[in-house]
């Protein structure tokens, strides 16, 4: 246990698993505020008994509403930790566009929504940090049966990159 988040408020998506999950305890565990979100209400309702600091909210970061009115709810916030996420299997010749449109969605166009909803306040205090999850499956390298996924991928890193140098 640490103090290095001690008085930070952390925004975590996908917190209901996986590196999501560990993250948000990772945050709890060095004196962060975290608000937990998922689309699934059943995981965040174990993750919010494991950690005093952690409060939870059911999210669904394709819902351009929803988030809104996240953000509106949640207030100013020092960290933004986007996980959300998809790994589609599969060739080009395996991915339909719906596939295509979904990947997007949820693995870069989430990050979009959440950014534009929570940096304002960032802004506002002068400071805060956004983390992004990408993957070396992206501009950095190819990964066999990945293709959606890589690409969504390098469209996170482009992303990111932007954001930081406006």
């Amino acid at each position: 246990m640490g103090d290095r988040l001690a008085g930070k408020s952390c925004v975590v998506t996908a917190a209901g698993q996986g590196i999501g999950r560990a993250s948000a305890l990772a945050f709890a565990r060095e004196g962060a505020a975290v608000l937990a979100t998922d689309i699934n209400a059943d995981s965040l309702a174990s993750l919010e008994a494991e950690h005093e600091r952690i409060r939870v909210a059911r999210l669904d970061v394709t819902d351009s509403g929803a988030v809104e009115r996240f953000a509106a709810e949640a207030g100013p916030v020092d960290v933004l930790f986007n996980c959300a996420g998809y790994v589609h299997h599969g060739t080009v010749l395996d991915c339909t566009e719906k596939d295509w449109d979904f990947s997007f969605d949820l693995n870069v166009k989430s990050m979009y929504r959440m950014i534009r909803a929570l940096l304002p306040g960032m802004l506002e205090r002068g400071r805060g940090s956004i983390l992004n999850m990408s993957s070396g499956a992206s501009s950095l390298k190819g990964a066999p049966n990945r293709f959606v996924y890589g690409a969504s991928k390098a469209a996170v890193i482009g992303l990111t990159k932007a954001v930081a140098i406006d």
